[in-house]
């Protein structure tokens, strides 16, 4: 290998180096959230039913607004009609895939811990950790929850560990219970 072909390669591979170390840098980490600190620190939290996703490419990110009904409001005071506005999506012909963001399907139910800020749209509370999906038992069973982040590694500070926990398999009303002695319990 001649001299300016070591050097060329050399070059490639620096690259390619911050390359790596720059997607390594936009790598999402979750912080392990409980049960009673996503009820207490939520704005809102409602049991909403998915009209509508659309995805759109704005000021060079992709963003997709997800428009709910409010079927049952737990906390906070809710308009009928939401929107609830996570990253990621297609636009443009681009995918951008975010790990930890739920997407939603219209005609999906879901349970939402939800966080706002004045003149800007819902957000998820700690995304896939705010997230529970209602399933119908077969012939019309009964109703069932499981938190999106039971099946994705959270980084737990306490433990200095990666672990998959959450809610899985929880009826409705179980579900409201909790919240309830965790909203009653806060300081």
């Amino acid at each position: 290998m001649s001299y300016a072909q070591r050097r060329r390669f050399l070059l490639l591979l620096f690259l390619a180096g911050l390359l790596l170390i720059g997607i390594a840098a936009n790598a999402t980490t979750f912080l392990r959230l409980d049960f009673a600190e996503l009820a207490r620190a939520s704005s809102a939290i409602a049991r909403l039913r998915c009209l509508s996703a659309e995805s759109r490419l704005e000021n060079g990110q992709i963003w997709t607004d997800s428009r709910f009904a409010v079927l049952e409001t737990v906390k906070g005071n809710l308009s009928p009609i939401l929107t609830v506005r996570t990253p990621g999506g297609s636009a443009a012909g681009i995918t951008a895939h975010v790990d930890g963001v739920p997407r939603f399907r219209p005609g999906e139910e879901v349970f939402l811990f939800l966080i706002a800020q004045p003149g800007e749209p819902w957000k998820i509370l700690g995304w896939a950790q705010g997230t529970f999906r209602i399933a119908r038992g077969p012939r019309g069973g009964s109703e069932r929850l499981t938190q999106d982040s039971a099946a994705l590694p959270v980084y737990d500070p306490a433990r200095r560990e990666f672990r998959a926990e959450g809610l899985r398999n929880v009826t409705v009303d179980e579900f409201r219970a909790r919240v309830q002695h965790a909203l009653a319990a806060a300081p």
